[in-house]
């Protein structure tokens, strides 16, 4: 793993990440039940949900900006600093609703900065023939997190009252922002002055050349957001399910995770990014259909992990597909665009999401997020020849593993 990954740099960041990952899993476990528990209505909790969402999607392209002005490891350090006040500060303003929705707007606009910088840094130092590997490498600190966190906030809901684990996320992140101030390396020079001097392929051009990238982080984001709020009161209204046991579904989606995304990096790497995904949406797809049908707790979180083993690999994914297509140059422009594509998911899911489970139940919620996914894979066959690999498949079959690695490199 070691050859695959020299830079420390990158090692740096994946800490920071699992950090980071770990207040972010305490927090979003918490969420929709904290709210539930403040009296918020399910269009509510939506609409909280599409603010934090309207914070990525406007500071996206913005902060691609402030990197190429700043640097990736400044923009950084502040966006950790904004979401732990944000993540803090939330419960103790939630009693008045527009208040909480200006801290989930800032809140989002934190964190796209920390996601916009950190996949900044992973791509840039990441070497071309292992950006598939790195970037679920760096999934993967997420995803450990996001599995630890659950657990965590409720082991501390045995100590404190709920609204202070929020502080505990808060404070975790500000120490995260000093450990990165501290550690990581400045941008390299060379990469930034690129970046500084050319103005890069004309953005039209360069939305075309990524396009399914950013529908997959769209999809993702879409449900992400979705299932983070409602699938817990799915389980709580119509499956039975205590509270105190939905607070650990994400836990299990983390897990999933956890022990696939970094095969998926490899498969890709070597088999092609974008026919992987098309066979992850597929398994994932079944899972959420399936959920309408599971009744035993049991058989529910083993779903969960699936989907999560296999639908949240699509970002890492994706991510690296648009890391082999882009230029060094044009990597702060591409993810700024890859962000607000994910947050435009997280902005328009909650919202569209709420008025279907208030409408027609939690089961016709789940079915639309399938339909979605069914949209992703079809588009994605369509544009299959987006994927490099595909035109250097028949080269990689006749070349043995150690060429094959020396090939890549160039």
């Amino acid at each position: 793993m070691l050859s695959r990954i020299p830079d420390p740099n990158i090692w740096r960041i994946n800490r920071a990440t699992l950090a980071l990952g770990i207040a972010y899993g305490m927090a979003i476990s918490l969420l929709a039940v904290f709210l539930a528990r403040a009296g918020y209505p399910k269009d509510d909790i939506g609409h909280l949900a599409a603010a934090f969402a309207l914070g990525l999607t406007t500071f996206a392209v913005p902060v691609g900006a402030l990197i190429r002005r700043f640097s990736a490891r400044a923009t950084l350090v502040a966006s950790l600093v904004g979401y732990a006040v944000t993540v803090a500060s939330f419960p103790f303003v939630v009693e008045t609703f527009w208040l909480a929705a200006v801290l989930r707007f800032l809140d989002g606009a934190a964190s796209v900065g920390v996601w916009i910088s950190c996949e900044t840094i992973v791509l840039s130092r990441a070497q071309p023939a292992h950006k598939a590997f790195v970037t679920t490498v760096y999934a993967l600190a997420i995803g450990l997190g996001y599995l630890i966190g659950p657990f965590a906030a409720k082991g501390l809901l045995s100590l404190m009252a709920m609204r202070h684990v929020f502080v505990v996320a808060g404070t975790i992140s500000l120490l995260t922002a000093a450990y990165v101030a501290i550690t990581l390396d400045p941008d390299r020079q060379v990469e930034r002055s690129e970046a500084h001097l050319s103005g890069g392929v004309p953005m039209g051009r360069l939305l075309r050349s990524i396009k399914t990238s950013c529908f997959g982080t769209f999809a993702y984001g879409y449900f992400q957001s979705s299932v983070v709020l409602f699938l817990p009161l799915y389980l709580m209204a119509d499956k039975g399910i205590a509270e105190d046991e939905t607070i650990l579904i994400p836990g299990f989606f983390a897990l999933g995770m956890l022990l696939f995304t970094n095969l998926a990096g490899r498969l890709g790497d070597r088999h092609g990014h974008l026919l992987l995904m098309r066979v992850l949406t597929v398994v994932g797809t079944s899972m959420v259909l399936g959920f309408v049908f599971l009744d035993a707790y049991a058989p529910m979180a083993i779903a969960v992990a699936v989907a999560g083993a296999t639908l949240a690999a699509i970002s890492p994914l994706s991510l690296a597909l648009q890391g082999v297509i882009v230029a060094p140059a044009d990597y702060s422009r591409a993810n700024a665009a890859y962000n607000a594509f994910y947050a435009g998911g997280m902005l328009i899911g909650p919202p569209i999401s709420s008025v279907i489970f208030d409408r027609h139940g939690g089961a016709a919620m789940l079915y639309h997020l399938a339909a979605l996914w069914t949209g992703f894979f079809l588009f994605c066959l369509v544009f299959r020849r987006d994927d490099p690999a595909l035109d250097e498949a028949p080269t990689r079959r006749r070349l043995p593993r150690r060429q094959l690695s020396r090939s890549s490199r160039r």
